[in-house]
């Protein structure tokens, strides 16, 4: 199954931040990285009194169920050092799955497509830099019909 992840840092050296998480999550076993969007610096979302993000998003490919993968990224997150003290606060690193395919899982600790995707023009920028035409599975635009959305404030 093809993956898209996103990774994101506000804090310390933003940038070693998001290299050593891709280097982690290129160690997990049965896992591939297929391709990646430029880094991109933007304005915290949610939590708007805060230091600017460095965003990337990586395509992946593995056999993985999303729980599991999930799973996989969490414990990077831990061993990188992720403090979660506030929603949407400060973090050196944070490792979203954006979309898993066009596979729609809606649980208490995981949401396929990303619950709030469709509202982050960050994360949509980024997506469309690899896959531009992906369905939503959920909005049923794409990913460029999304962004385009929130650019004209439709």
């Amino acid at each position: 199954m093809i993956y898209h992840l996103l990774l994101g840092s506000n804090l310390g050296d933003r940038e070693r931040m998001i290299t050593l998480a891709r280097e982690h999550i290129a160690q997990i076993e049965g896992l591939k990285i297929l391709r990646s969007s430029s880094i991109s610096q933007t304005s915290a979302y949610g939590l708007e009194d805060q230091p600017d993000f460095l965003n990337h998003v990586l395509e992946v490919e593995t056999k993985l169920t999303p729980k599991l993968l999930l799973c996989k990224l969490l414990a990077i997150e831990d061993i990188m050092g992720r403090e979660r003290t506030i929603k949407w606060g400060p973090r050196n690193i944070d490792i979203d799955i954006l979309l898993a395919g066009d596979m729609v899982v809606q649980s208490p600790d995981l949401n396929l497509p990303h619950i709030d995707l469709h509202n982050r023009a960050f994360a949509l920028k980024l997506l469309c830099e690899l896959v531009p035409e992906a369905l939503h599975p959920l909005e049923n635009k794409t990913i460029a019909e999304l962004l385009s959305r929130l650019d004209t404030g439709e």
